[in-house]
């Protein structure tokens, strides 16, 4: 069993180093755009992986799962209905530990796992290639710099920011803007359709 679990680790080690050493002779062509878009070109297609993903891997058992947790969830919000509220919390609690607390558990641990695979694993990945591949002594070599870029600080010396740590953050503002661009999109089309009012012709006799 263990050599099983050596040779499957192996087999592993080398498709990822495979995927990454196939991913690095792909961007060595996108190099003229600068480290700074690069790696933000890499976390926006990242979060955009992560998206399609989010509408791929979806299990049947995933599924059920949300709804007998709906189900079970609706019967509790009915029972602290209940005009007798003594009975109502009795029932709930009485829901909560025969059906609810288990089928919460099962819904979540089932959405965690799918987290993993839709969402952490991508990101993961993509981090570990950026480490590995965009570290200080590459970019030196790729950019002529062995930084992403710099930023100004209050002590007066530059902030250098590596690639993994631009990276990061291109990753949290991508998905505040994916959050707030189409609200914000949204807010501008209802704001120009609200301004415009209904155009009534008059006719005279």
């Amino acid at each position: 069993m263990e050599d099983f679990l050596d040779r499957l680790w192996e087999y592993i080690e080398a498709g990822i180093q495979f995927l990454g050493n196939s991913l690095d002779g792909v961007l060595q062509h996108l190099h003229f755009l600068g480290p700074v878009v690069l790696i933000s070109f890499l976390a926006l297609c990242t979060i955009a992986v992560t998206k399609v993903l989010n509408r791929v891997i979806v299990t049947k058992r995933y599924g059920e799962l949300e709804k007998n947790f709906q189900h079970w969830f609706q019967l509790r919000q009915e029972a602290l209905k209940c005009e007798d509220r003594e009975k109502g919390k009795r029932l709930a609690r009485n829901i909560d530990q025969a059906e609810l607390n288990r089928a919460y558990y099962d819904y979540f641990f089932e959405g965690f796992l799918l987290g993993l695979a839709r969402r952490v694993m991508p990101i993961f990945f993509m981090f570990a290639f950026i480490n590995e591949f965009y570290r200080a002594e590459r970019l030196l070599e790729f950019f002529g710099r062995g930084y992403v870029t710099q930023l100004p600080s209050t002590s007066g010396e530059p902030i250098f920011v590596g690639a993994v740590v631009w990276y990061i953050i291109s990753i949290i503002a991508g998905y505040l803007l994916w959050y707030a661009i189409p609200k914000i999109i949204g807010k501008l089309t209802s704001t120009s359709f609200g301004s415009v009012k209904p155009h009534t012709e008059e006719s005279g006799c």
